[in-house]
């Protein structure tokens, strides 16, 4: 009998792409989800394949040393039916001399890049042929796979959706900020490939590493230390905090992920500078989502950094409200860390579903700034035994905060007020442009008996449960909105729950802030030494606080910390009161002009009013939009924009998907920066 000679052949990349859910990643390269099936097409030249005659066989291998007990490499034989355990190779259907197999990685393969080989033999004669590269990634929508989810809607959102929204400001000011996950994106699955091979874990032992990429435990702890750059590990991000950005991009002006790792491969894996907490989030949250991890970015508000881990944060203030000695301990006004869904087969049952991952550089884990995969259950139930690195994040969520007010004699007094940490704990809903609150999931309701038994499972001690009430209650209120450009008001409203007179002094004070923590220079004090407050009345204090003062010293987390300190003659008891205020810029307004239709030009128009009473130098609009833009797209304007006008212009572009997009744009300038505004587009599938 001739040999049977393989002539071309066929990935399907287009088909297969289709089927599993991966056909935003080009057709140029076959990308494929674990467990489920996909198809090639062999064409022989001469004769066609003869079962029981002919033999055919697989090999596919990744990683840079592949062995079958690693799970790296296996080679199968082609059958008649599927097998359940290992991979397969089924004959689909034959057609003369061309012939479909249907290929089945196991549920629990490793994920990456293979080679397969196809190996034909007709009696003692054998050849083989390498007929290509493809890419296996974890699989949400099989059973089996750790990283299974059950509904559909949600895997859309955390698995297959490239843009979201990111939530900032204040706990009473909570606003959203458009991000471009990108994960689809040309070049992204690479990059996000090449950031396993550069991992230390595998530099130092590049087969186990390799061995272990099955397990999206094991990998969510390597993103989570590979997007920050603090081990000298060739991570993604350089963070910083200081208003220093010169030499880099400020952390507020990113819009995507897409730009950060394209520009972190392009100059060779050198740090991109810089990022803050949701731009590390964020950035791990796409690389999650490529990888096939179903992933979403959380907020956490008022959350607590606490280094020496007794879950009390120390604040110490002096009799202005200013911050005294500094202790390493901080607030931050929110964080943000990514929530990755996977089962816990190496814990006990019942810690299965979203893990916490904080890739942002705070503390050590295992001798890595990483911090994950903690349970989110575990957090809720306080078992802070559990892997990984649970007590630090029950911290953020749970830390009792001191305010300590040290007098000029040096003496402390102990603010009996606690500010309260882990409130209103936020992400995208799924399929909406709205905010879900998932507090409940990290904790139960304050002051139930169930938070009591976790508290001292956890060996903590709130003092805000046996919180005295001491009969004077402060609280600093906000009229209206506050917005860049303009002065505004905020209150202190004292109440005197009690029978008797009250004699208070009352110092009121302003100071720009970042959202970490830590403040700058005072924009406006008020500081009253006889306030008289009758039995069971209330009274309420204004503070202007003037653009003139805090305009030049805001930064571009646009935040105002206003402090209240009352402080009671007869008796010497401190009240604290403290409120974040956010500076609002201007809204950002974009028009699409022409009906938005695949492959078709469509125009934006966008426009921004200077709210400032100066005007705004080196302009700059910033675009991008998965599907839509085709990467970024800068627009710099030539000319200043006077106070008050505005600033406009008019952006051409081609979309080149189909479906619900959103178009996102930043406005930088010399005075005003990290101006953020989206539009959602729908896009008309081209017509065939």
């Amino acid at each position: 009998f001739a040999d049977l000679v393989l002539e071309t052949w066929d990935l399907q990349c287009e088909r297969n792409g289709r089927e599993h859910r991966t056909a935003e990643m080009g057709c140029q390269q076959l990308v494929v989800r674990r467990g489920q099936p996909f198809t090639i097409t062999l064409h022989f030249s001469g004769r066609g394949y003869e079962e029981g005659m002919d033999k055919l066989a697989f090999n596919v291998e990744t990683g840079p040393c592949p062995i079958e007990t690693s799970g790296t490499r296996s080679h199968f034989a082609v059958t008649d039916f599927p097998e359940e355990s290992g991979w397969s190779a089924v004959v689909q259907q034959q057609d003369g001399g061309s012939l479909s197999i249907s290929l089945c990685s196991p549920p629990n393969a490793r994920v990456g890049r293979y080679s397969l080989t196809l190996e034909t033999s007709t009696g003692y004669q054998g050849t083989s042929c390498h007929i290509g590269d493809f890419i296996l990634l974890f699989n949400a929508w099989h059973p089996e796979d750790t990283v299974f989810l059950r509904d559909e809607d949600e895997r859309c959102e955390y698995v297959l959706s490239q843009q979201g929204l990111i939530y900032q400001g204040t706990r009473d000011y909570i606003t959203s900020t458009p991000w471009n996950f990108g994960q689809f994106e040309d070049d992204i699955l690479s990059i996000c490939l090449k950031l396993l091979d550069t991992n230390p874990k595998f530099l130092r032992d590049q087969n186990r590493d390799c061995s272990r990429r099955n397990d999206p435990v094991y990998i969510g702890r390597v993103v989570s230390a590979m997007v920050n750059c603090n081990d000298e590990d060739w991570g993604v991000l350089a963070g910083r905090w200081d208003n220093h950005y010169e030499d880099g991009m400020s952390p507020m002006a990113w819009i995507g992920s897409v730009d950060i790792l394209k520009r972190w491969k392009k100059f060779g894996c050198q740090p991109v500078k810089y990022g803050q907490c949701w731009v590390f989030a964020a950035v791990a949250c796409t690389v999650m989502r490529c990888l096939g991890i179903p992933s979403r970015v959380v907020t956490n508000y008022n959350s607590a950094h606490d280094t020496n881990g007794n879950l009390v944060i120390d604040r110490y203030l002096n009799e202005t409200g200013q911050e005294d000695r500094r202790s390493r301990d901080m607030i931050w006004n929110f964080h943000c860390w990514v929530e990755s869904w996977m089962a816990r087969p190496d814990l006990a049952p019942g810690y299965d579903g979203w893990q916490a991952l904080d890739p942002t550089p705070q503390e050590k884990s295992e001798g890595v700034f990483c911090c994950g995969p903690a349970p989110v259950r575990a957090i809720k139930e306080g078992d802070l035994q559990l892997k990984y690195d649970i007590p630090f994040i029950f911290a953020e969520v749970n830390a009792d905060v001191v305010y300590w007010v040290v007098q000029h004699d040096g003496s402390q007094k102990k603010s009996t007020h606690s500010s309260v940490v882990g409130k209103n704990i936020s992400t995208k809903s799924v399929g909406r442009d709205s905010r879900e609150d998932i507090t409940h999931t990290y904790k139960y309701p304050e002051g139930s008996e169930k938070e009591r038994e976790v508290f001292a499972k956890a060996e903590h001690k709130k003092s805000s449960l046996r919180e005295e009430d001491e009969g004077l209650h402060l609280k600093i209120k906000l009229s209206e909105g506050a917005n860049n450009g303009c002065d505004f008001n905020v209150f202190a409203v004292i109440n005197n729950n009690t029978d008797t007179d009250r004699v208070c002094r009352l110092m009121l004070c302003a100071r720009t802030a970042s959202y970490n923590g830590t403040v700058g220079p005072q924009c406006g004090m008020k500081d009253l030494l006889n306030v008289t407050l009758a039995p069971r009345a209330e009274k309420s204090v204004p503070l202007c606080v003037l653009y003139e003062k805090y305009g030049e010293s805001l930064t571009q987390d646009n935040l105002i910390k206003v402090v209240a300190l009352l402080t009671e003659y007869q008796t010497g008891d401190v009240v604290v009161a403290i409120r974040d205020v956010y500076i609002q810029n201007p809204e950002i307004k974009i028009r699409i002009l022409g009906e938005p239709m695949q492959k078709r030009k469509l125009v934006a128009e966008i426009s921004l009013v200077n709210p400032l009473a100066v005007p705004l130098n080196n302009c700059m609009f910033v675009v991008e939009g998965a599907g839509l833009t085709d990467g970024q797209r800068i627009k710099e304007l030539e000319e200043p924009v006077e106070p008050k006008a505005e600033a406009k212009f008019r952006l051409d572009f081609v979309p080149h998907q189909a479906g619900l997009r959103k178009l996102m744009v930043d406005f930088e300038s010399d005075k005003l920066t990290g101006v953020k505004g989206y539009r959602n587009v729908i896009i008309a599938p081209q017509p065939k």
